[in-house]
């Protein structure tokens, strides 16, 4: 059968009603349904599927993006021959995302470069996919944009996009001594996220060693004590993974004839 030619007039309603992604796939789409003799009836759904299942996808990208998730880092690609060592059944409870629902934490520990980070961004990317927004953010990035915050009167609207998003993962925490005004707002964000919504914290430190990084004892005994009596520990051990996520060449890639122009570059990233 000859794919059918869709008229301007239909194209030009498409568009209107923000369907215009439609009309690249709608043709072949005709022709299928003729094929297999829909109806309809069918015919609509299978066009319109095809659109919310886009417009799903895209707002899932959109989500991780957001969030600021690592595309790179997404469990699909997590590399299941590293010798790293972790209790699957407490990863398959944080990937079902039952800790969301229940409000619970999450600690992800281990030495440096087995792999955290990774797992943190691929659980992030698991409840972007499943409708839940995110914020990814290094301990020391958001506490810069905390103290920040203080100068240019924006503390207030941080504090609430913090406290309110549906999960916060801190990644690399207690790297470094806290100041004063660092540890008052570690305190804020886990009293009043604690029960209310879910926070995912990386460390290589063992929770028992996280008070030390605290200025104030008594703020570091109460924040420390409420995070992880509400969390799931999860322990990685094991050697290295980030020998895993180094660039490589292989013997079937061609050499570039051309540097990558910029504009290309930024395109890709989006």
């Amino acid at each position: 059968m000859k794919t059918p030619t869709l008229s301007a007039e239909l194209k030009t309603v498409l568009k209107k009603l923000k369907l215009g992604q439609v009309i690249a796939a709608l043709p072949e789409r005709l022709v299928l349904a003729e094929k297999q003799q829909l109806s309809i009836d069918e015919t609509l759904l299978l066009v319109l599927s095809d659109e919310v299942t886009r417009r799903e996808s895209s707002a899932c990208i959109r989500r991780a993006n957001k969030a600021g998730l690592d595309p790179e880092m997404q469990m699909e690609r997590w590399d299941a021959s590293s010798k790293v060592r972790y209790d699957k059944r407490v990863l398959a409870e944080l990937m079902s995302l039952r800790f969301i629902e229940s409000n619970k934490n999450a600690v992800i520990l281990g030495a440096v470069g087995v792999g955290k980070t990774f797992l943190a961004n691929a659980l992030g990317h698991v409840a972007t996919r499943h409708g839940y927004n995110v914020i990814f953010t290094r301990a020391d990035a958001m506490l810069r944009r905390l103290k920040q915050s203080r100068l240019d009167n924006s503390r207030e609207s941080i504090i609430a996009e913090l406290t309110s998003v549906d999960l916060l993962i801190v990644d690399d925490f207690a790297l470094e001594p806290m100041s004063r005004d660092e540890s008052r707002d570690i305190y804020q964000l886990v009293v009043e996220r604690n029960g209310r919504a879910p926070t995912v914290i990386t460390s290589n430190r063992d929770t028992a060693e996280w008070l030390a990084a605290f200025d104030d004892t008594l703020l570091a005994q109460s924040a420390v004590d409420r995070f992880i009596q509400n969390a799931y520990d999860l322990v990685v051990e094991g050697e290295s993974y980030r020998a895993r996520l180094k660039p490589k060449l292989r013997d079937e890639d061609p050499p570039p004839t051309t540097p990558n122009d910029k504009k290309a570059t930024i395109g890709k990233r989006r």
